[in-house]
């Protein structure tokens, strides 16, 4: 599963589609916590986050929402600017 950001200790990865399933989403690691954020509605799916990293991840992907649907819908991976 590549890796297309790192920030704050959150790891946020993308599966390749053919093993994946709908909707668009991203998965998020931090520390010993897991979930699955939607890429359009930027909820969470699956799993759960502390609030602040939730607050974190919710707003670096409002601010890549567009490039990160596009890196799904293309399959094309690379990294995301992280959030500073």
């Amino acid at each position: 599963m590549p890796e297309i950001a790192r920030f704050y200790g959150i790891i946020i990865r993308m599966f390749l589609i053919d093993r994946e399933h709908p909707p668009r989403h991203i998965h998020i690691k931090y520390g010993e916590h897991e979930a699955v954020m939607n890429l359009v509605s930027l909820d969470l799916i699956e799993g759960r986050l502390p609030n602040k990293c939730f607050t974190l991840v919710r707003e670096w992907a409002e601010l890549h929402q567009t490039e990160l649907i596009d890196i799904w819908d293309t399959q094309k991976f690379h990294p995301v600017e992280p959030l500073e």
